[in-house]
């Protein structure tokens, strides 16, 4: 409390021959209580050199500070260290740390590799500031030595590792397929799992990398039944996001053969034909869903949603709007309205399509329009096939793919200050394929 921190600060400065131990105790009081800054303050007055102790709580003050200060002052203890501290484990952690959370990396592995004897907590913090550097690579490389050295990782050191590994899935769902497969090939082979192979997968499928999906699913040793059809899932999401229809289409029958048809290939099948415009093939696909999965509604009305946008992206709205209001009648069912929400200063704000209910939507729409403008400056050509509903008065293509919720949050985020470090959006439909491609480049 503000008032307990002020009693503890007046007692403290009372006595007369302070030691490293009242030091480390009135630091550790400080740290607890959020007042970190404090205890820099304290540090300048000290008559006496730190030791092991205070020295380890003064590191962790400064990583918690991570600004101008602290940087200095840490990196000034560090170089006056005695060279006796310099093998001790638990200095040396928090140090790393420290170092890490400067960003200095370089600093950090000069750190480690000084200490002889390192004990499970040091590559712990290795690993995490590798994590926190995007170098995630790195950490399975830490983790190999561990096993050469027959260290067990401790507790932090496997979450560590667990967050590596689900950079894989990170990559996958931002369209970075290569760096996830760089990193799934650095992963060690006794990490590699279910889940790790699923992940790469998937990347390796949003990527449209075929070859590199073949090499991993041949290299799985042990292929069970859940496992297969994930793998045999992500084989014709791949397939179909590259209009190799016939191949998909063949995969998906001789997975049959032997197994449950899945409703998620056949999805995977129909945005592929959506997006290359093959409303025969779509037509087929979602009459051979009907079949196979007449009470799977929502998965229907998904696949009712994309055929009906490829009628519209040929220019067929009256046909597109009569088989979607008469298929969504027969099902029985309503049709999700298309919400994205993302956090804004704490708080989650919630946008649909052509939103004008948030107070900054004079601010939303003009940054809309900066960007709409630097877009078609750099080339960009505003995608009528993309297009749903044939255009109302006074509309363009330009103001009605723009008015898009994907766009709406990006610009919301952009006009906040200070501008947010990285932009969070959850939607509860797929993502437009018009607004996914400024979105990636």
């Amino acid at each position: 409390k503000s008032k307990d921190i002020d009693n503890a600060m007046h007692l403290f400065s009372s006595i007369t021959n302070k030691s490293n131990y009242m030091y480390t105790v009135m630091f550790k009081g400080l740290i607890i209580n959020n007042v970190a800054e404090k205890i820099l303050d304290l540090f300048d007055e000290m008559k006496i050199e730190p030791n092991q102790l205070t020295l380890t709580i003064l590191f962790n003050a400064s990583a918690v500070l991570n600004n101008n200060r602290p940087m200095k002052t840490g990196k000034k203890l560090l170089a006056e260290m005695p060279e006796n501290y310099r093998n001790h484990n638990v200095i040396s952690t928090s140090a790393i740390d420290m170092l890490m959370k400067f960003g200095d990396v370089e600093g950090a592995e000069t750190i480690f590799r000084s200490v002889k004897a390192k004990g499970a907590d040091i590559y712990g913090a290795l690993m995490n500031g590798y994590n926190l550097n995007g170098e995630s690579w790195k950490c399975f490389k830490v983790f190999e030595e561990m096993n050469e050295k027959d260290i067990i990782p401790d507790e932090i050191a496997w979450n560590v590792l667990i967050g590596a590994c689900s950079k894989i899935n990170a990559f996958a769902l931002n369209g970075m397929g290569t760096q996830a497969v760089e990193l799934y090939r650095k992963m060690p082979n006794n990490l590699r799992d279910h889940i790790s192979h699923i992940c790469v997968l998937n990347a390796c499928s949003h990527a449209g990398l075929l070859h590199e999906a073949r090499t991993i699913f041949n290299e799985v040793s042990l292929k069970t039944e859940s496992i297969i059809t994930t793998m045999v899932q992500c084989f014709v999401d791949c397939l179909s996001r590259l209009f190799m229809f016939d191949e998909a289409q063949k995969l998906i029958e001789d997975y049959e053969k032997t197994n449950t048809p899945s409703i998620v290939m056949y999805m995977s099948l129909l945005s592929g034909a959506r997006n290359s415009r093959n409303s025969n093939l779509s037509e087929k696909i979602y009459k051979r869903m009907k079949t196979l999965f007449p009470n799977a509604r929502e998965g229907l009305v998904s696949g009712i949603v994309l055929l009906s946008n490829i009628y519209s992206s040929l220019g067929k709205y009256e046909e597109a709007k009569h088989f979607r209001s008469n298929q969504i009648e027969e099902l029985g069912v309503k049709v999700k309205v298309g919400l994205s929400w993302t956090e804004i200063k704490g708080h989650i704000v919630q946008l649909k399509a052509h939103d004008h209910s948030h107070p900054q939507s004079t601010e939303i729409y003009a940054k809309i329009d900066r960007l709409k403008s630097k877009a078609i400056e750099n080339g960009f050509i505003f995608d009528s096939s993309w297009m749903t509903r044939s255009l109302n008065e006074n509309e363009t293509i330009e103001s009605v793919l723009c008015g898009h919720i994907e766009l709406l949050v990006i610009a919301l985020n952009s006009i906040q200050e200070p501008a947010p470090k990285f932009i969070q959006v959850v939607e509860n439909l797929r993502v437009c394929g018009h607004c996914r491609m400024p979105l990636l480049n």
